[in-house]
């Protein structure tokens, strides 16, 4: 809700190297999903006004910012990465209470790879540069890469400290100024991450502005001085993003959803192997962020040759999980982010449940969770599901996975790729030429073989389909996403 009270600490934006309320002076109350009576503190509920003071701040300061050599450039994201990462404690103690990932878990690894991005990003900030063409002695022909501009950076909020390192430090080093759009949930890290940063940066190269999507986020995507817009979030609203953006053709990367397929060989399954698949499947899947993630491996698909042993392996692993508060050491889950999506989660699984023939392995609405004040479900598994139950195709978004036995490999392989998401993918097989022509007809941007971890470092992820446009994480995907190519001919004599 709305408010003009000051019961909390007021959190105000960055607009031009200055702490700024919102010019309609409204605050929002932003409160821990973890701990509902928790209210961490009050952000300003911004207007479009708001969003165009910060473009134009940005746009102030683009040319100065670009002018500058890529050394200078280097320096000061280095200097910002040393800062987060004495600041990296903090940043996760305070994602641990804006978004209810648990702080072990998901919190820290976050903010160590927010640190991590800058330092990578600071590191081939010399590598945003064109080439020359052996065009003959009477000619010079070369080709420059120019920054795009001001860039709208649109953050969701199940991983927005790492969501905003795969986007700030990128758009940063290729000469770009930034505005970044909070999500309307978990604003507080954001902020947090930009007052270290503006230390280093000179006023408006980074702004960051809070507020509702419909309001401030519509006025960065039709906005005339805003060269990119970059978005993470639901497909959906994905689709608007690229088709409002698109109406003045701006550039547009979009990372979106995904219902990612993770695809169980009969050897993975073997006495040996078996645990190690189930701890894996179980890290793909991601239980321990809530299932909130667009690269949840949330459709298990099982050989039937092996299916029940397996399946047995993994419940009795995930029911191991610990759900609880999220500033707890010991919680290894925390709190789904609000209301909407709790009922949303459940519903699914209500859904679920009530299909003929289903097999409901792991329940975790029945899990007693007494004495925590927040929106907390366990882990839960449904087996013998149909790839075409709705619970199949539609991201849920929860920790919520289905299990399909499958017996032909081309049979398997159509199951995954009969889905209009394309992220991730997870193959488990000790058999290379099984696991590696699978992995090359899975339709999907981003395929792992035997492990299911997160993101790497300088890879180039992105989706398939309706999974999204563009890469993030790797330089190849930063000169894709943040840079343009000039191309120059002189006639030389």
């Amino acid at each position: 809700m709305a408010t003009t009270l000051t019961a909390a600490p007021e959190r105000a934006m960055l607009i031009g190297g200055e702490w700024v309320a919102g010019v309609d002076g409204i605050w929002t109350d932003v409160v821990s999903p973890g701990r509902r009576g928790t209210v961490l503190a009050q952000v300003p509920e911004g207007s479009a006004e708001d969003a165009d003071r910060a473009v134009r701040a940005a746009r102030a300061a683009f040319p100065a910012w670009r002018a500058l050599h890529f050394k200078d450039r280097q320096k000061i994201l280095l200097q910002i990465a040393d800062a987060l990462e004495e600041h990296a404690e903090e940043l996760a103690q305070l994602t641990a209470a804006d978004t209810g990932n648990a702080l072990r878990t998901q919190a820290r690894p976050e903010s160590q790879t927010l640190v991590t991005l800058f330092r990578y990003f600071g590191g081939v900030a010399g590598e945003f540069k064109g080439t020359v063409l052996p065009a003959g002695d009477d000619q010079l022909q070369y080709t420059r890469r120019e920054p795009l501009g001001v860039v709208a950076g649109i953050l969701p909020w199940n991983s927005p400290l790492m969501i905003a390192g795969m986007k700030t430090p990128a758009a940063l080093a290729a000469g770009n100024t930034l505005v970044l759009k909070t999500a309307e949930d978990a604003p507080l890290t954001i902020l947090r991450m930009a007052e270290i940063c503006s230390q280093f940066l000179p006023p408006g190269v980074l702004n960051v502005i809070t507020g509702r999507g419909p309001v401030v986020g519509e006025a960065l995507l039709v906005h005339p001085d805003v060269d990119k817009v970059s978005f993470t979030g639901s497909t959906g609203v994905g689709r608007h993003v690229a088709q409002t953006a698109g109406q003045r053709l701006a550039h547009v990367s979009l990372e979106l959803g995904g219902k990612s397929p993770n695809i169980v060989f009969p050897d993975a399954a073997s006495a040996e192997n078996i645990e190690a698949t189930a701890a894996g499947v179980l890290l793909a899947m991601r239980f321990t962020r809530q299932g909130q993630s667009c690269t949840a491996g949330s459709r298990l698909f099982v050989h039937a040759d092996v299916y029940d042993t397996f399946l047995a392996a993994l419940v009795e692993k995930v029911s191991a999980l610990k759900v609880g508060d999220p500033l707890d050491e010991a919680s290894d889950m925390g709190s789904i982010i609000n209301q909407k999506q709790y009922e949303s989660v459940l519903g699914y699984i209500e859904s679920g449940k009530a299909q003929p023939g289903v097999d409901v392995a792991l329940d975790g609405t029945t899990q007693d969770f007494s004495g925590l004040d927040g929106y907390y479900t366990g882990p839960t598994i449904l087996g013998s599901v149909a790839n075409d139950w709705r619970i199949a195709q539609e991201e849920i978004f929860g920790p919520v996975l289905v299990a399909i036995p499958w017996r032909d490999r081309d049979e398997v392989i159509a199951m995954a790729n009969d889905s209009h998401y394309g992220l991730g993918a997870y193959i488990w097989s000790n058999n290379l030429t099984d696991a590696l022509d699978t992995a090359h007809r899975v339709e999907s941007g981003w395929v792992q073989v035997n492990q299911g971890g997160g993101q790497v470092i300088g890879q180039s992820y992105g989706g398939y389909k309706s999974s999204g446009i563009g890469r993030e994480f790797s330089i190849e995907g930063a000169l894709e996403s943040f840079t343009q190519i000039k191309q120059i001919n002189v006639k030389l004599g």
